[in-house]
């Protein structure tokens, strides 16, 4: 049986499902860069460059082994711009007697595949997609009855499951984990490990070439690409981190620094997310350290967390809550997003500096995510579908699967807490606390009144006045509601006239 095995672009795995029991010399493999898929939002321009780079140089790897590669770039003659249909270019190609692929990270291509039986006229093996620790059925079962999802509780039983970082049946050092040591403010003179960057080579620098001519109006920079591409560079970058940032990633992973776009944060997720390098390779190098005595307990466990709970808990959640779960709006925010989201042009210092290096690198950290951009769209009211797909265009790691649960459910608690235990909201103190963006910014985190006033300080009590009949019964919103009942009314009607104000005059813009 000759089979056309297709090979989506966040599959660059030799060990995918698909690929288990390719026939060499016989079986096809069909790599397509398509249309659709690079403007269905509008990716920054690093991500499409990261991805189609990387899809060449796999393509290449597998030929190398001997495999039939059918490789249609995006500016081949004739390319129809979808995958349906080079689907059907491929068959007219190529005798074969069926279809196989790995199932895709994201609703609108399985719902696309669901018909190409029909549509092709030709049997459609879909397999598993078995790079995650936690199948769909296995995730079902751990949600099934729940009122609630808690990572939590989820990421014990992936501890629970894999061994890691276990003694017996309970925790090894006897936490689950370490938050509480992983929250500490970035000191003045600490040394910050510098990002391993790969120097684009010709088929990076052709495909750089292709997206500036195309894709010239897409958000973000080219001329600071330093992305790994191909699964050696992955793990060299993968090295780098265990060595240099794992060690003091526990106690600094909240910390924001101007002019420090990565601290010590691994930037593994898009090479993960892409296929290059394996979620448990990953895990396991950081268990290492562990056993070498190279990075503290508190670090390699928070790292773990995030690779084993929160990555798997947030498809879990994707796979388990869509197509209907991004519908929700549980503060029924309706607020466009800023101009500033595209252009970085606004008065406070924080959102600046990271929208400013997202778009230079198309990268932020999940603090820079949560409670920049991510905690200013919650406090303003911003629609939940406009900084979704904000999200989903401006990072190189953002697949549906993982950007909309995070987006949704953590940043902007529109799913009225199926997926986070209470809002993520904070004021300036927070940010003031944990960057240095507040020193030299127009606006002051210790102003109460006057136009020097932080926006996040009056946002954030005009977020819990307007929306306190959704959360006053809230117990892990006590606290806060507990503030706002000891201010005094006219206060309160301060507040409401600044974020008012404030609000009225936001200047916007979505493409």
């Amino acid at each position: 049986m000759r089979t056309l095995r297709l090979i989506l672009g966040d599959q660059l795995n030799r060990e995918i499902s698909s690929l288990r029991d390719v026939v060499l010399a016989l079986d096809i493999v069909l790599m397509v860069e398509v249309w659709d898929e690079a403007t269905y939002v509008h990716h920054h321009k690093q991500k499409i460059v990261l991805v189609l780079s990387a899809m060449r140089h796999f393509a290449e790897t597998l030929r190398q082994e001997g495999l039939l590669v059918d490789y249609v770039r995006l500016d081949d003659e004739g390319n129809s711009g979808s995958f349906t249909e080079e689907l059907r270019r491929a068959l007219s190609r190529h005798p074969v007697d069926r279809i196989l692929v790995t199932e895709p990270g994201e609703w609108r291509v399985w719902q696309m595949m669901q018909n190409w039986q029909y549509t092709l006229g030709m049997p459609v093996e879909i397999r598993e997609d078995t790079r995650f620790f936690c199948s769909h059925d296995e995730f079902d079962q751990w949600a099934m009855g729940r009122k609630s999802l808690r990572m939590e509780f989820f990421y014990r039983q992936m501890r629970r499951k894999t061994g890691w970082l276990m003694d017996g049946d309970q925790p090894e050092g006897g936490q689950w984990n370490y938050d509480r040591e992983n929250r500490k403010s970035l000191p003045q003179h600490l040394v910050i490990p510098t990002r391993q960057q790969f120097v684009p080579d010709a088929v990076t620098r052709e495909v750089i070439s292709l997206v500036q001519q195309r894709f010239s109006s897409h958000f973000g920079d080219l001329e600071h690409f330093h992305w790994a591409i191909t699964r050696d560079e992955a793990i060299s970058a993968l090295d780098h981190f265990v060595a240099n940032g794992l060690p003091l990633f526990g106690e600094y992973q909240d910390s924001m620094k101007t002019g420090e776009d990565f601290l010590f944060h691994s930037i593994l997720s898009p090479y993960i997310n892409l296929g290059l390098l394996h979620a448990r390779e990953v895990c396991e190098a950081a268990l290492r350290a562990t056993q070498q005595k190279t990075a503290p307990l508190s670090a390699v466990e928070g790292f773990v967390r995030q690779v084993i709970g929160w990555r798997e808990f947030v498809r879990g959640v994707y796979w388990a809550k869509m197509p209907s779960y991004q519908q929700s709006n549980f503060f029924e925010a309706d607020r466009p997003l800023p101009a500033f989201y595209w252009t970085a042009e606004t008065d406070m210092r924080c959102l600046r500096e990271v929208i400013t290096a997202t778009r230079r690198n198309a990268y932020a950290h999940h603090i820079q995510r949560l409670m920049i951009t991510g905690n200013f769209a919650l406090l303003s009211g911003i629609m939940p579908a406009q900084v979704e797909e904000w999200y989903l265009i401006v990072y190189a790691d953002a697949f549906e699967w993982v950007e909309l649960p995070n987006t949704h459910g953590m940043a902007l608690f529109a799913d009225g807490g199926v997926l986070a235990s209470k809002p993520y909201a904070a004021s300036g103190a927070y940010i003031d606390r944990m960057s240095d963006y507040c020193a030299g910014c127009f606006y002051d985190p210790k102003s109460r009144s006057g136009v020097r006033t932080c926006p996040f300080n009056f946002l954030y009590w005009y977020f819990l006045i307007r929306n306190q009949d959704r959360l006053i019964s809230n117990p892990r919103m006590a606290l806060p509601y507990q503030g706002l009942a000891r201010m005094p009314g006219p206060r309160r009607s301060e507040i409401i006239q600044q974020a008012g104000d404030f609000l009225e005059n936001l200047s916007i813009s979505y493409p």
